[in-house]
């Protein structure tokens, strides 16, 4: 029986994937946008989204048999039948601001997927494969994947749950984000608090320049800025009401470092904020799906990554809170605690002086 089940759990997981990497092909070519707008025929979608009319059949016969995509009549000739994406498929698969998106993570496992050969040298070496490597794709997914929470989440409900986090943005106080990212978090909190004014950090030049873009495009440049730094170095001297780290204590070589870095960057009275995986304190063998999912990321994308810069803890994705607390500890705060904002995948912390 025990035989039996792992097979068919494996059959389902490699369908899923043969599902995820042909999201990701529908992505790169824009054809679940062109589908939500009308419905198409092979030959529509071909010409509008630049696939090879026969590649474009297969795909959109394997979507629907998949039941990602809508057909007006099976039973039509194949070029005749007509396409489209329901506005609640389009949700998921294309629209950048919906909570529901997750294409992203599509993008992201095809771009671990190129980057096998290194990650097999890596693993029989120790050593690893970083951010950059991976390329713009895995950049890009991993921003679009957070960007509807720090947009929509991050202002509305998160920051809103820590009344004196609230009270301090509304008068108008002065935020860092460390390993900013894309900007998306920091945007957020700009579109949120007028009054504030935030500052970005990040070791990646790929990611500062889309952050600078995006705040552009979001009208928030003058009070949102970007800085290609290393948020352990710095220079701000305790001035700051909230520092944020969203989602990156777990890839940092050194979060001591940077732990060590936002306590000296927050103002007296001021509040440093950790958001990372919501995983159990501990391991307890067979998981839920969302220690699943973080253990497949750690394997493919944030243990090599963080490994690849030397000396590193080689954390990985799975950071539990007895692990962040002892980073914390080392970095000279006292303690954490954990804070009442509930999220399927995301759990945050509070770090105590």
């Amino acid at each position: 029986m025990r035989t039996d089940e792992l097979a068919d759990h494996l059959l389902a997981s490699v369908i899923g994937g043969l599902d995820v990497l042909t999201v990701a092909v529908g992505a790169h070519f824009g054809l679940y946008d062109l589908l939500h707008r009308r419905p198409r025929t092979v030959g529509e979608a071909a010409a509008a989204s630049g696939m090879a009319p026969r590649y474009a059949r297969e795909w959109l016969e394997q979507q629907c048999v998949a039941g990602l995509v809508d057909v007006d009549d099976p039973a039509l000739p194949a070029e005749e039948r007509r396409y489209l994406v329901s506005d609640e498929h389009a949700a998921v698969l294309c629209d950048p601001d919906s909570l529901s998106y997750t294409t992203p993570f599509a993008q992201m496992v095809a771009a671990a997927g190129v980057q096998l050969p290194r990650l097999l040298a890596a693993y029989a070496a120790g050593g690893g494969v970083g951010w950059e490597q991976y390329g713009e794709a895995m950049r890009r997914s991993q921003a679009d994947a957070n960007r509807p929470l720090f947009l929509q989440l991050l202002g509305s409900q998160w920051l809103p749950a820590l009344p004196e986090v609230h009270a301090s943005l509304e008068r108008g106080g002065r935020v860092a984000d460390i390993g900013c990212g894309d900007g998306w978090a920091a945007i957020g909190v700009g579109l949120a608090y007028p009054g504030a004014r935030v500052d970005g950090y990040d070791i990646d030049a790929a990611s500062i320049a889309a952050a600078a873009a995006n705040a552009a495009a979001h009208g928030v440049a003058d009070r949102v800025q970007f800085h290609h730094a290393d948020a352990a170095g710095a220079e701000q001297e305790g001035g700051y009401d909230l520092v944020l780290a969203m989602e990156c204590v777990h890839d940092m070589a050194d979060p001591v470092a940077v732990l060590g870095s936002a306590r000296r960057l927050v103002a007296e009275g001021g509040h440093v904020v950790v958001m990372d995986e919501r995983v159990p304190d501990a391991f307890t063998g067979p998981g839920d799906q969302v220690e699943q999912l973080m253990y497949g990321i750690s394997m493919m994308i944030c243990l090599p990554d963080g490994l690849s810069h030397q000396p590193s803890v080689g954390t990985g994705t799975v950071m539990r809170a007895p692990v962040l607390r002892g980073y914390a500890q080392q970095a000279g705060f006292a303690d954490l605690e954990v804070l009442p904002i509930e999220h399927d995948v995301f759990r945050f912390y509070r770090l105590l002086r």
